[in-house]
């Protein structure tokens, strides 16, 4: 399933070559689906899932897994990742190669494993979903053409003027709550990062059916000399950075606000369930060692 607006056209040609060495061999019928809208792709999956289809190879940035992978849960149907987008956290946190060639050589003799699925009002995310001014952050980063930390501390001042926090209060599933006045980044991660070697969450594990909650409140200060080690692995270390595993959580508003899932945008009411669907899609793994299935 190739979206085929996704990297340049000089990718998709390599990754049809690639496809064809690797996996129209003996025992494997191949066959190409171009994903036109999220609702095309969408039904093409459900199709293949009716046909009893084993494996969806997905050539698309972390939406498109989103859009697809929505479609795969709770199915027999395996997906695997082939990263053309911006961010790429889903293949970065289970270290899939982010050159299209490497990763179907790697997919081909990779592992099945089950991982866990967060909703958010009942829409699924596999990677991160945020409720604050991360939100926006995410969107920022995500459009622009540069990686590292330069662009990203960049793109949290653009919006960090813009953004006017309100105060939440969350109920956990084992009966705690917590009040947060001004939060700036409430981040829950299933995965480790957002994407870009952006890590806002390194002990996430997909497949513990657990999320995990981070949040940061702090002056601009402590928040703006806290986004580098985004970078390092090092996010949580910090005083003003809280983290909270859960399986469910709510999470009560003053007022609608956009919330990010997987880096795409979506109209959120003032209440926000989130919970997590544990071993709910299967998804293809390239065998390595020593990483623990995140980031190197």
């Amino acid at each position: 399933m190739i979206n085929p607006n996704s990297g340049p056209m000089s990718v998709l040609g390599r990754l049809y070559q690639v496809l064809e060495r690797h996996w129209n061999v003996e025992g494997i019928d191949l066959t190409y689906q171009i994903s036109r809208s999220a609702e095309d792709g969408r039904a093409k999956v459900r199709r293949a899932i009716d046909d009893g289809v084993s494996t969806v190879l997905v050539a698309g940035g972390d939406g498109m897994v989103n859009s697809i992978g929505s479609e795969l849960i709770d199915s027999d149907t395996a997906l695997g990742v082939i990263p053309t987008g911006s961010g790429n956290g889903f293949a970065r946190h289970f270290g899939i190669p982010l050159n299209c060639g490497e990763a179907v050589k790697a997919l081909r003799d990779a592992e099945l494993k089950t991982i866990d699925v967060g909703t958010l009002n009942d829409r699924p995310f596999f990677v991160t979903a945020s409720m604050a001014w991360d939100a926006a952050l995410v969107e920022h980063f995500a459009n622009s053409p540069m990686r590292g930390v330069l662009p990203y501390v960049l793109s949290a001042v653009y919006g960090y003027f813009d953004y006017v926090p309100q105060a939440v209060e969350i109920e956990f599933d084992d009966g705690d709550s917590l009040k947060i006045e001004k939060p700036m980044i409430l981040t829950v991660a299933n995965m480790t990062q957002y994407g870009g070697g952006a890590i806002i969450a390194p002990n996430a594990e997909p497949d513990d059916g657990r999320l995990e909650l981070v949040s940061i409140t702090k002056s601009a200060a402590n928040l703006f000399a806290n986004l580098p080690h985004i970078f390092d692995g090092r996010i949580g270390e910090h005083e003003s950075v809280d983290t909270r595993r859960f399986s469910s959580l709510k999470v009560m508003r003053g007022r609608p606000a956009p919330v990010q899932l997987d880096g795409e945008l979506m109209d959120a009411p003032r209440e926000i369930d989130v919970k997590v669907l544990p071993k709910a899609l299967r998804v293809l793994v390239p065998k390595r060692k020593g990483s623990g299935g995140k980031d190197v």
